[in-house]
């Protein structure tokens, strides 16, 4: 594989870069994008079949003297996998503090929009007033946060530049034309399932000329929210407003940010035959190949889980040595959806670098 490589920190994080990577598709990113090296002299952690043991003269990170040069020359960022919804890279060369910081800012401090006020006109299905708006503020929206600013806490009416406007009017009824000797709930009753395709979105002000109706709305529009029977109605009023994770998990852009450290397996001897395929079954299935002589070989360390079930075996346990680099972290980010998890990820870093440099200026002026 080829790739094209740029550097953009944090002075520049708003000049984002497109690069085509076969087999990737075109990602915009901030830092750097690389096929990913062969590293020498990793800073590691070795599993041992008790205990966890840090690699001769790496004391951790912690101590360290930081030093942007060395930091700007060893870090690098590298896409794995990114679709509309999930995204998987690795961030190399970087302390945890910093892969922890930024997946807790991904999870409470990227704003996105969700519904905040539901006026209830009419509720006569089987779920209580309360449970309906809870479900209802759940449900992921279809509304780019960056176009929309806070609403003001004092603020009794929304604007166009701070609120989204929807309604759920639906009622049920019996059908008509229901076919004879049926029993299906399809076949006899009308809008007998709500669901989250039937919010409607009413534009505020100049809404309409600025946002496609496409634009606006839930995410996925096959959300269950209720079911119903003749007679009951849904007559509902939803206010939606920006707001971040930290006050609500609604407001949570992503269903969950998660990192883990860069499994290594090493092999110290040769191994064949049957003791070949009892190393296969101790790891994650395409850890370990077994090519046509039978002999066994690291495929892929990734997607080790590190369980450690080869310490189990006497016969092949001294044959494999298992490691996790320390500064090597593997990222998975998922979207709900109002935003890719790209855009989520470079947001993270502007807030980060916002609170820094908020931080600087309260020292230069104390």
């Amino acid at each position: 594989m080829t790739g094209t490589t740029r550097t953009t920190f944090l002075n520049d994080i708003d000049r984002h870069s497109t690069c085509p990577c076969p087999g990737y598709g075109a990602v915009q990113y901030a830092g750097v994008f690389e096929i990913m090296p062969k590293l020498e002299q990793k800073p590691r952690i070795f599993l041992e079949e008790y205990r966890l043991k840090n690699a001769a003269n790496d004391y951790g990170m912690a101590d360290e003297k930081w030093n942007f040069k060395k930091f700007a020359k060893n870090f690098r960022i590298v896409i794995v996998r990114l679709d509309k919804f999930e995204m998987e890279f690795d961030l190399i060369g970087i302390q945890p503090a910093f892969a922890n910081a930024f997946r807790r800012l991904m999870l409470s401090e990227v704003p996105s929009m969700a519904i905040e006020k539901v006026m209830i006109s009419n509720n006569t299905s089987i779920i209580q007033d309360e449970v309906l708006a809870h479900r209802l503020g759940l449900i992921p929206l279809k509304a780019d946060p960056r176009l929309f600013e806070y609403r003001p806490e004092d603020a009794t009416e929304g604007t166009e530049f701070d609120t989204l406007k929807f309604s759920l009017k639906v009622k049920c009824t019996t059908n008509k034309s229901q076919p004879k000797d049926s029993y299906r709930t399809e076949d006899l009753y009308e809008n007998h399932s709500v669901y989250s395709s039937q919010i409607k979105w009413h534009p505020i002000g100049n809404q309409a000329s600025v946002y496609k109706e496409t634009d606006i709305g839930p995410v996925h529009g096959d959300i269950l929210i209720s079911k119903m029977r003749p007679g009951h109605e849904l007559d509902l009023q939803l206010i939606a407003v920006k707001g971040i994770g930290k006050d609500h998990a609604k407001f949570s852009p992503v269903a969950t940010a998660s990192y883990r450290l860069l499994p290594e397996v090493t092999l110290t001897r040769e191994i064949r035959g049957g003791q070949a395929s009892i190393l296969q079954s101790c790891f994650s299935p395409g850890v370990i190949g077994i090519d046509s002589e039978g002999k066994a070989f690291v495929k892929d360390a990734r997607y080790d889980t590190c369980s450690r079930n080869v310490y189990r075996y006497e016969d092949i346990k001294d044959a494999v040595i298992l490691s996790r680099v320390r500064d090597h972290f593997i990222f998975n980010v998922e979207s709900v959806g109002a935003m890719p998890p790209n855009i989520i990820f470079v947001e993270a870093v502007k807030i980060l670098r916002d609170k820094c440099k908020s931080l600087l200026d309260e020292l230069n002026n104390f």
